[in-house]
This record gives C-alpha cells, sequence and structure tokens, in this order.
C-alpha cells in the first residue's frame, strides 16, 4: 500500500479577514478528521493548515492511495426471528441476507456461515463481510465535500458557473468566495478530484503583481509552501506571516529609536495578516497637530479603519508616527508612504472636527436630550434610565461615604450617558465612557467626576481594571445593577449562549466590584434597594437574579482554582457580604487540612439530617436539668467553653481561626453519637438533645456548610 504525504488548495477570491485564520484551521483539521475516518490518513498522520487572502490549503503527512480492506458485522435479527424450528433460514433472514448481496443459492451454506452470539437477553445472527477500502480518489472528493460543509462561513455566497456538459447552460455555486482552482497533490501525482465546479491540478496563482511566474506549477505536495514562496512571492502559511509581522514591527520600532513602541492589538494581528501575502512593515507619519486630540480617538480610528499600527513612546503616549504592513515591496517604497499618509489625514481629522464640536456644549446641556433616546420599549429612556441609575448610586453613596462622595456619584451618574448624543461616540461608539471622561475635564468638573463618567462601564470584559475611585464604582455598580434588575423585571434573562445585554458581564462586573474593593454592602439590599427605581415597570425578580449572581460567582471562583466542595460549602450559605467570600473559602480550606475536618464534616452532615427529619420546629435552646447522659453533659460544656470564643472570631472576621477553635468539638461530637440517643422516648429530653444539635448546627455553620465537605 503506498504512503505519501498529501497537498490540497482551493484557490479563491479574497477570503473574509476577520474570518481566515479559523476557515485555515477549520479546512485542514477536518480534511484531515475526514481522512482518517475513511482509513486513509492514520493517527500519525501530521495535518499543516496554511491559509492567506486568497487560499485555504492543507497539507497532511502518511496518507494512502487506498484503505486497508476490514471486516464489517452486521447484526440481522434475533435467531428465534432468523431461524424456525429445524435451524433453517426464515424467509425473512433469507430476504435480508439477498439485500445484503450474500449468495442465498444455498440457503444451509448461508445460514452456516452466520454468527450467533448473545445480544442481551436473547441470541442474535450476525453477518460478516469484507468491505473494500476507499480508494483516494473518490475518498479524498468524500472527505472535501464534508470538509466544505462544516466550515464555519459567516456568510455564503451565490455565484454563477458555465456547465461543461453538452448542452449550455449555466450551474450555481455557494461558498464563502467564488473559488478558481483546485489542486490536489499525492506525492506528486494528482488526485483527479471536483469540487466547486473546479477540477483538481498542480497549478495555482501567486501574488497579483509579485509572483515570478503564473500560474505557479506545484511539482510535489512537500514543495508547497517553498514553491509558493519562490515563485508565487506568497507566505502561504498564516502562523509564519504573523510572525514575520510581528518581527517586522519590533525592527520598525527599533530602528526608530529607544523611545517608540509598536501598540500590538492581537486583534488587528490576525487581520492584517489576513489582509497580506508577502508582508512588508512601513513607516509612516501623519501631523503633530492631530496629537490634540484624546489618543484613544486616534488610535481607534487608525486601527478600525485603516488597519494601521500606532506608535507610543516610553510614557504609552501617542506619537505622530504609525506603522503600515504593505502587501508589496517595491524598491522605491515613498509612493506607497506617502499613499498611506494621505489616506489617514481625512480620518484624523475628522476625529479632530468631532472632538472640537463636541467640546462647543457641555455633558449638561446634553442631559435633556437622553429624554428622546429610547433604551428599551418596556424600561423607557436612557433618561428615565439615568434616573434610575443616580437613585440606585445615592442608596450606595450613603452608605460608603459622605457628602461629598453623595454629591459626587450623584453628578457622574446624571452625566454618564451624555456622551452618547456627541458626535464622537456617534462615530466610534467604542469610545462610549471614554469620551464622557474628557468632556467632563474640558467642562470644568472634577477629575473624581470625570473618572468616574469614564470608568462606568468598567470592568467591560475579563481581566479589565475596575474603577479607579469609590465615586466610579458606585456609578459602575449602580449601572449595572440597573440593568440586571430591570431587565430580570421584564423577564428578559440570557439563554444559552445569546445574551444581547451582556447580563452575565454584568453580573460579574458586579461580583468582581464587591469581592475585590471588599465592599460592606449586602447583595440582596442591594438588589431590594434598586427596585423602587423602576415604579410599575418592572416585576420583583430578586430570587432569580440572585441565584444567576451565585451562579456566576461559583463559576468564577472554580476557575481560579477553589475545589467544587469548598465554593459549594461557602455559598450554600448564600453570604450576602460577597467580600467575605475569599476570606471565607480560605478558612474552609485552612479547616479542611486539619485532621479532625473528616469526622466534624460528617457529624455536621449528621446533624442536619436529624434536624430535618425532626417533626417539629428546633428551638435552639439547652437545659442543664434535662442532660442525662455524660457524653452530653462533656459536649454541653465544652460548647459553652468554645463557643463564646468562635463566635467573637466570627464577628472579628477572623473565619480561619474560628473554624479552628471548632476543631476542638470532634471528641465530644464523636462521644455524643456514640453514647446518646437523640430521639429519646421522653419529650422533653429529646427536644433538649435537639436544642443542643441545633445550637452547635449553627455556631459550626456560620462560615460555612461543613456538611457538604462530607464524602
Amino acid at each position: 500500500m503506498t504512503h505519501q504525504n498529501l497537498l490540497v488548495e482551493l484557490f479563491v477570491e479574497e477570503l473574509p479577514p476577520k474570518a481566515l485564520k479559523k476557515l485555515g484551521e477549520v479546512f485542514a483539521s477536518q480534511l484531515c478528521v475526514q481522512l482518517r475516518s475513511l482509513g486513509l490518513a492514520s493517527s500519525d498522520s501530521v495535518v499543516t493548515p496554511f491559509a492567506s487572502p486568497r487560499r485555504l490549503a492543507a497539507h497532511i503527512t502518511h496518507v494512502a492511495a487506498k484503505a486497508a480492506d476490514k471486516t464489517v458485522q452486521q447484526k440481522l435479527m434475533p435467531v428465534s426471528v432468523g431461524l424456525d424450528a429445524n435451524g433453517l433460514a426464515t424467509p425473512a433472514l433469507l430476504k435480508k441476507l439477498q439485500a445484503l448481496g450474500a449468495d442465498v443459492s444455498d440457503p444451509v451454506f448461508a445460514v452456516a456461515a452466520l454468527r450467533k452470539a448473545p445480544d442481551g437477553k436473547a441470541d442474535a445472527l450476525f453477518f460478516e463481510s469484507l468491505v473494500n477500502g476507499a480508494t483516494l480518489d473518490l475518498g479524498l472528493q468524500q472527505a472535501l465535500e464534508a470538509t466544505l460543509a462544516k466550515l464555519p462561513i459567516p456568510k455564503m455566497m451565490s455565484y454563477q458557473l458555465e456547465t461543461d456538459c453538452e448542452l449550455p447552460g449555466w450551474s450555481s455555486v455557494h461558498f464563502v468566495r467564488p473559488a478558481h482552482g483546485l489542486v490536489a497533490l499525492h506525492g506528486s501525482s494528482v488526485v483527479p478530484v471536483k469540487l466547486l465546479g473546479l477540477t483538481a491540478g498542480n497549478t495555482t496563482q501567486g501574488h497579483r503583481f509579485e509572483a515570478l511566474t503564473s500560474p505557479v506549477l506545484l511539482n510535489n505536495a512537500d514543495e508547497y509552501a517553498e514553491t509558493l514562496a519562490r515563485d508565487g512571492a506568497v507566505m502561504a502559511s498564516f502562523d509564519d506571516r504573523r510572525f514575520a509581522i510581528v518581527q517586522q514591527l519590533a525592527q520598525a520600532a527599533e530602528r526608530l529609536g529607544p523611545g517608540y513602541q509598536v501598540l500590538m492589538d492581537e486583534a488587528l494581528l490576525d487581520e492584517v495578516t489576513a489582509l497580506v501575502e508577502r508582508p512588508n512593515v512601513l513607516v509612516c507619519t501623519f501631523e503633530s497637530e492631530f496629537l490634540e486630540v484624546p489618543q484613544e480617538c486616534l488610535i481607534l480610528t487608525m486601527k478600525a479603519n485603516q488597519k494601521y499600527f500606532p506608535m507610543l513612546d516610553v510614557a504609552g503616549k501617542l506619537t505622530n508616527k504609525f506603522l503600515v504592513v504593505s502587501n508589496i515591496q517595491p524598491e522605491d517604497p515613498s509612493f506607497v508612504i506617502g499613499g498611506n499618509e494621505r489616506v489617514v489625514r481625512p480620518r484624523l481629522s475628522d476625529a479632530k472636527f468631532f472632538f472640537d464640536q463636541d467640546r462647543k456644549k457641555t455633558l449638561a446641556s446634553r442631559v435633556e436630550g437622553l429624554d428622546k433616546v429610547v433604551y428599551h420599549n418596556k424600561l423607557g429612556t436612557q433618561g428615565e434610565r439615568t434616573q434610575r441609575v443616580r437613585a440606585i448610586a445615592s442608596a450606595m453613596a450613603s452608605q460608603l461615604g459622605d457628602a461629598k462622595l453623595m454629591a459626587h456619584a450623584d453628578q457622574a451618574a446624571q452625566l454618564a450617558k451624555t456622551d452618547l448624543l456627541t458626535d464622537m461616540v456617534g462615530e466610534f461608539p467604542e469610545l462610549q465612557g471614554i469620551m464622557g471622561g474628557y468632556y467632563a475635564l474640558n467642562d470644568g468638573l472634577s477629575q473624581d467626576v470625570a473618572h468616574a463618567i469614564e470608568d462606568h462601564y468598567k470592568p467591560r470584559f475579563a481581566g479589565d481594571d475596575l474603577p479607579r475611585n469609590t465615586t466610579g464604582v458606585v456609578v459602575a455598580l449602580a449601572d449595572k445593577l440597573e440593568t440586571l434588575v430591570g431587565m430580570f423585571g421584564i423577564g428578559n434573562l440570557p439563554t444559552g449562549d445569546k445574551d444581547p445585554f451582556a447580563l452575565r458581564r454584568h453580573a460579574l462586573g458586579v461580583i468582581r466590584m464587591l469581592v475585590e474593593k471588599d465592599l460592606p454592602l449586602d447583595l440582596n439590599a442591594l438588589i431590594s434597594a434598586a427596585l423602587p427605581a423602576f415604579g410599575d415597570k418592572v416585576t420583583d425578580a430578586s430570587p432569580a437574579l440572585l441565584d444567576f449572581v451565585f451562579d456566576r460567582l461559583a463559576g468564577g471562583l472554580r476557575e481560579q482554582g477553589y475545589s467544587a466542595l469548598e465554593v459549594d460549602a461557602v455559598l450554600a450559605l448564600r453570604p450576602q457580604r460577597l467580600g467575605d467570600v475569599p476570606k471565607r473559602l480560605a478558612a474552609v480550606r485552612s479547616f479542611a487540612a486539619l485532621p479532625e475536618a473528616p469526622a466534624l464534616a460528617a457529624a455536621n452532615k449528621r446533624i442536619s439530617n436529624i434536624l430535618k427529619k425532626a417533626n417539629t420546629t428546633v428551638d435552639p435552646h439547652v437545659s442543664e436539668l434535662e442532660l442525662k447522659e455524660a457524653a452530653e453533659s462533656a459536649l454541653y460544656a465544652t460548647m459553652n467553653q468554645l463557643l463564646p470564643k468562635a463566635n467573637a472570631q466570627f464577628a472579628a472576621g477572623d473565619y480561619a481561626a474560628s473554624l479552628q477553635t471548632l476543631a476542638a468539638l470532634r471528641e465530644p461530637v464523636d462521644a455524643f453519637f456514640e453514647g446518646v440517643m437523640v430521639n429519646a422516648p421522653e419529650e422533653s429530653v429529646r427536644l433538649n438533645r435537639l436544642g443542643l444539635l441545633k445550637t452547635l448546627h449553627l455556631a459550626m455553620n456560620q462560615v460555612a456548610d461543613l456538611s457538604r465537605l462530607a464524602a
């Protein structure tokens, strides 16, 4: 059996740059998966993806010209159905065998060739046949069609191809972009497959302007990348091109001097890699007067509109130099540089114009305009939303600070959304909040308020910074709580992977601020305080919202490395002050490492079950007169000695010390369960023992539900 390396390339018109990387990876991986399923590629086969603006390709090692034949065993029917009382084939069995292509001219011989084997409660008949392995010609055709069906194509195109049959006409083809070439090489041999109206060959196209030959002849599957680079002036590998761009960007910055650094955005690097076949980094310049515009505006317009890489100085401030990744390498690059400088100038001029125009109106003068902007058809306008955020922020500020904090929080909440009405944010929605901060400073507002306006969307994503000051934290919390309470109150909940109002992100933001800032605010109280701001627009969905927040918290804690048992033990109590959760988790982890922990956790679980099964409400009260057994008296005495200390440590927030103190209860608890019958016949004694256990249970489960740690 001949094994050689396989190359498949699909040459198309320019592919969507933001989708190219994924398309290339899936094309190569799926093709290999399909060939393996047919037995043409093995588990040892190595797949190498290639993706450039005009091609998807895959190189797969150790591909067979023909898959090995294999024996296939097929269940036919139960023996009782296939054979009669004399052991002869029934008509049903003969019909089934005939449908499978078996020779039934001699029924006795046909039955003898079958295998009987147990299948559940009864024996069944099995038919074995030898299936010829797939040839590469047919197998690759099948694999390519299956691969194209699985490509993550963002939007399909339809185009027409002239039919190559005797009758003239046109056929419709559906693919991400019109395809113009197909290469399929097994070693140096062409595999005659067809796809998208194309027949495979051994030639492709190189760079539009810089290829040495056209078409580019590919002699062997293993020479694909080298031949395309040499004769076609194309770097076929997406990863190699990306690496070359990163290197060239760094070298360009180094040539400019030690005071320059490139703002390398990962998403932008991927997109630019998908736009060029032969990267060539050039240094360009724009007029220094544009640096008067906030650098976020200039950076965004250069990256989003032009795909340029801005240059920063050592302090992280934008300079008037930027880097362009060109797709050509002319002897004189001045025309390319000049062209890019001319193109970027109108963009920067627009940004400067927007900035200058926006500053002619104060943020305060725009507040009224929010009443004309619809937020949600059930929740009203942005103006109404602003009033709700102000009310929620005011309630929090009164708990966290003085009159100054309340005034600053109210002002920031009132102005936070006004930059939505500015020209700059209208052009670049990504700058909302950021521009509000700049315009607040321009209006003469305090830096505290300006930073709060800028930061009230934070954290915008996982790992993002939190607001810089308390005013910002208050407004950011109020903004996110307003969204959560409002959306849950109208039943607009996330479903599956759909979360159009980013409620999961808002919940994680609330959690991070409450935990990382260790704020003395109760979650339930925050949600309850937010409800009145909505009037009759929403219903109270607090239980569902609390579940939602705690689910997000549990998931986040597990991602941080806490075990499911630790998280479950702490969150089972639904601690309302989320800033305490890390301290509780640390205490539980320390407690779980103690030798007394397993026995106490098991005892706690036992106590929980006893109290649940009690037919009456158990009062945590103990009468010494009703303590009949030495073991219960000893436990009560130890509790009187230890519980006040443990409670004091808990009240002081020293959760680890509190659990450490309670660990000394192991021996008297064990002795209690060995020597005392809780459900005594006498009601007074039984209730007293239940009260003892209730008192113990309450004391042991203040930090966490320790029964959750029991195996």
